[in-house]
């Protein structure tokens, strides 16, 4: 667990369960991790970072050289996985993605709605915050290590040939191969945060499209292989971005003017379809010109 305070004893921003901090590492590297301590308390976040050896870097950098009392840049909070207000939910993890979920389940017993956590994992040793959960919420929390009860029986864990009741959601964060699985089952029901990006499918347009920087009139030419970021970067046009992958939010940008082929992982379908925002790290434009507030 990784502990936050602000420097000078003050309080830190609020959030609400879902929300998550990006991580600026002294080292250069961005990661984003998810809030799992109680909004209520602001004098404190706490994140969880899984100790990847085989990862990019980031989880080894913060257990092995950022030692008790070190500085650390924070961007945020950001929520783009909040929780909507429902009489029942199903909460889904896998392994790690069990993080954005504690606050969740906290909001949820607090507001009076019935809920239950389906909680997978490699092995029981591997899962964090078991005890806990079991604690807090005890019979709420179903856990399936893979190692002895096999992978997740989603059909019968969602319900079964009658699915879930009316007015339940499923919030469901983890591997993709779980969220995959998971949207299959219950699509319309569904919010999810992944921590990879999936399949985003073939582009709309496979030729170039123009950028237009509302401000200041310039447009730009974006090449099938360039991004958006990409250009405006070497535009000098200066955008905040971390994953780059379409999975943190990070450089969302107003949208002014013309529709996007939105390729990220973070809108949900009515954003999309309001089409007022737009992950330049990944999404295009569905039309010869956009114009973006910048």
């Amino acid at each position: 667990m990784l502990d936050l305070h602000h420097p000078d004893s003050d309080v830190l921003p609020a959030w609400e369960a879902g929300a998550h901090i990006d991580l600026i590492l002294p080292n250069g590297l961005v990661r984003q991790y998810s809030l799992c301590s109680t909004p209520e308390d602001r004098r404190s976040w706490r994140v969880a970072v899984l100790r990847e050896p085989d990862g990019r870097g980031g989880s080894t950098f913060i257990h092995d050289e950022l030692p008790l009392g070190s500085t650390v840049r924070v961007r945020g909070p950001r929520n783009h996985f909040p929780l909507v207000p429902a009489p029942r939910y199903v909460f889904i993890a896998g392994g790690i993605g069990i993080t954005p979920l504690i606050p969740m389940m906290t909001a949820a017993s607090s507001a009076g709605a019935d809920w239950q956590l389906i909680y997978g994992g490699r092995s029981l040793t591997s899962m964090a915050f078991v005890e806990q959960l079991v604690a807090e919420h005890g019979h709420r929390v179903a856990v399936h290590p893979q190692d002895t009860c096999g992978l997740l029986n989603l059909d019968a864990l969602l319900g079964g040939p009658d699915g879930l009741p009316d007015g339940t959601l499923v919030y469901c964060c983890g591997p993709g191969p779980l969220i995959d699985a998971v949207e299959q089952r219950c699509t319309g029901l569904l919010h999810v945060e992944r921590f990879a990006p999936g399949d985003a499918g073939e582009p709309v347009l496979h030729g170039s499209f123009e950028v237009q920087v509302a401000s200041t009139g310039q447009t730009l030419t974006v090449s099938p292989d360039e991004s958006v970021l990409e250009v405006l970067r070497c535009n000098g046009i200066g955008i905040d971005a971390a994953c780059e992958e379409g999975t943190c939010g990070t450089c969302e940008t107003r949208v002014l003017d013309g529709q996007i082929d939105h390729r990220d992982f973070v809108l949900t379908a009515a954003e999309r379809e309001q089409n007022a925002l737009m992950m330049v790290c990944v999404s295009r434009a569905a039309c010869p010109r956009v114009i973006l507030d910048l």
